[in-house]
């Protein structure tokens, strides 16, 4: 199972007690998907499970976040935070390559296009959506 749902759970039930129905809408993951993250949750003693009657008078489990998951979320949350950091700057690099391809790029398609009298340098700009 992923830390990063792990992560995304603990995250939902620090702010409020939730049923594994509002967690599964509200991360929009399958109710069997969020069932098995909350039984390894609950092997780790990161949440605990309280049942309540609700409105229609019938029981319904609440799960918890415990102290020990609050370590938990602490720890994931660093992970998530770094790995995150890390896909952001390679983004930004990917960005800043490309960036300088366009350029590139357009300027040698208006040199060429200049060349022969076909198009005008910044035409060749306003189609690469340069300078908008």
């Amino acid at each position: 199972m992923s830390s990063e749902l792990q992560f995304r759970v603990l995250r939902q039930l620090e702010a409020k007690h939730l049923t594994q129905r509002e967690l599964s809408k509200s991360l929009g993951v399958s109710l069997g998907g969020i069932n098995y993250c909350l039984n390894a949750l609950i092997a780790k003693k990161a949440v605990k499970i309280e049942n309540f009657k609700n409105y229609k008078n019938k029981w319904v489990y609440a799960y918890l976040l415990t102290s020990q998951g609050l370590v938990e979320k602490t720890a994931l949350t660093g992970a998530f935070f770094k790995r995150k950091m890390q896909e952001y700057q390679s983004l930004k690099e990917e960005i800043e390559a490309l960036s300088r391809e366009v350029v590139q790029l357009s300027s040698t398609n208006a040199d060429e296009a200049s060349l022969s009298g076909r198009v005008e340098p910044s035409e060749i700009g306003q189609a690469s959506g340069i300078g908008n």
